[in-house]
C-alpha cells in the first residue's frame, strides 16, 4: 500500500527516498541503480524495499 517507513531487514529509514526515486526511476527514464546510488541507498535490503514497492494507495482508497 504505502511505502514502508523502515527497511524490514535492517531498520534504516527508506520512506524519505521514495518520492525522489519514484519521480526519477519510474516516471523518468533513468536507471534505478544509478538513482539509488545518487540517493545514498547502499544496502541491498533497502534497495529492495524501493525497487519492489508498488504504490496502491490510489487503487485501494475508494474502498475505505
Amino acid at each position: 500500500m504505502m511505502v514502508p517507513v523502515r527497511c524490514f531487514t535492517c531498520g534504516n529509514v527508506v520512506a524519505e527516498h521514495w518520492e525522489a526515486f519514484d519521480e526519477r526511476a519510474n516516471e523518468g527514464d533513468e536507471d534505478p541503480e544509478k538513482v539509488l546510488d545518487e540517493l545514498g541507498v547502499d544496502r541491498y535490503c533497502c534497495r529492495r524495499m524501493l525497487v519492489s514497492h508498488k504504490d496502491l494507495v490510489d487503487v485501494v482508497s475508494p474502498y475505505q
